[in-house]
């Protein structure tokens, strides 16, 4: 999509081409150079924009999304807010299912942007009635003409990124990127920008992500689901307790896994040194780049770009609240 500087037809034309910005000071102490991609730049305000467009376009297109119809999600926020957006601009009903590790500023956004929530416990297996998975799925099923979006295991999740976001990256490095660090929840991100710079240059490294209490890295590394790495962790969007095949293992690297206390101090450094008000998983993004680098995986050459995927406004009562962090003992 280019972006019209003129007059819009609707905020949804200013979904993509979001900005690359050198990075300076927190990543001062790195061999090589370092940028990010602010996807809060995004008119909702992260990636999940790029998928919730892709999709419902793609619906609409063939037939499956009509009139009136009711959207339906497994969300821990952005997209839904992404998809209420929408929803609001094309006129269809928006039910979302959240997780309750989602800050209470993502729920209350989602309710506000008109949408339907159901708040559903984070910390049971997928398969449970109370997952917010089993329970997105109840509700399509229940709901006439209803489309359940499914990020998590639907192709255009990755094509939203690889038609997108790969080549803005593309463009905007002119070609001289080299690692790209993406945080691996969903996977379309990853998957997605991956596959288009490999396709442009094989030796570029797609460096993913994880959290601690997630299972992603060792399934990577083995093919093995191996259901005794899940574990409760804090922050949002990052790491899953199943496998998506919304996530193209093959494109990906390799995997580091961040704590939910690095994340946080790094998401608020950020801000402080940078001046880029960005959410939770920017903070493991900035994190799990420190730890590739005491790694050694970046030389004097490095051309590192780094996906930001959200805006620290999601954020107020969590990382960026004094009194949240020191209860999680993240502060001093």
């Amino acid at each position: 999509m280019t972006r019209n500087n003129g007059i819009n037809n609707s905020i949804l034309e200013l979904v993509g081409e979001t900005p690359l910005i050198k990075l300076h000071k927190i990543t001062k102490k790195l061999k090589g150079s370092y940028f990010a991609k602010i996807e809060a730049f995004n008119p909702g305000h992260s990636a999940k924009d790029r998928i919730a467009l892709h999709i419902v376009n793609t619906a609409e297109k063939k037939g499956i999304l009509k009139k009136g119809a009711t959207i339906v999600e497994t969300t821990s926020g952005n997209t839904g807010f992404s998809l209420a957006m929408i929803s609001l601009v094309k006129g269809y009903k928006c039910i979302l299912a959240v997780s309750d590790k989602s800050s209470q500023d993502k729920i209350e956004l989602l309710k506000t942007m008109g949408a339907e929530v159901h708040v559903c416990p984070a910390n049971v297996p997928p398969e449970d009635p109370r997952s917010y998975y089993e329970v997105a799925k109840t509700i399509h099923k229940k709901t006439k003409n209803s489309v359940y979006i499914n990020q998590y295991f639907n192709e255009l999740n990755i094509e939203a990124h690889y038609r997108t976001t790969g080549p803005e990256i593309w463009k905007q490095t002119e070609g001289k990127i080299t690692h790209l660090v993406v945080a691996s929840g969903t996977g379309g991100t990853i998957s997605g920008t991956g596959k288009y710079l490999k396709e442009q240059n094989p030796n570029i490294k797609v460096l993913g992500v994880d959290a601690i209490g997630s299972v992603l890295k060792k399934y990577h590394e083995t093919k093995e689901l191996d259901l005794n790495e899940v574990s409760p962790y804090k922050i949002e969007g990052l790491g899953k307790n199943l496998i998506p095949t919304a996530t193209d293992f093959d494109v990906i690297d390799v995997y580091e896994k961040v704590s939910d206390k690095d994340a946080a101090i790094q998401a608020r450094e950020t801000l402080k040194k940078e001046g880029l008000f960005c959410g939770y998983t920017t903070g493991a993004v900035v994190q799990a780049t420190k730890q590739y680098a005491a790694l050694d995986m970046f030389d004097e050459n490095s051309f590192v770009v780094l996906i930001f995927p959200d805006h620290g406004s999601r954020y107020l009562n969590k990382i960026y609240s004094n009194s949240w962090m020191q209860e999680q003992g993240f502060l001093e």
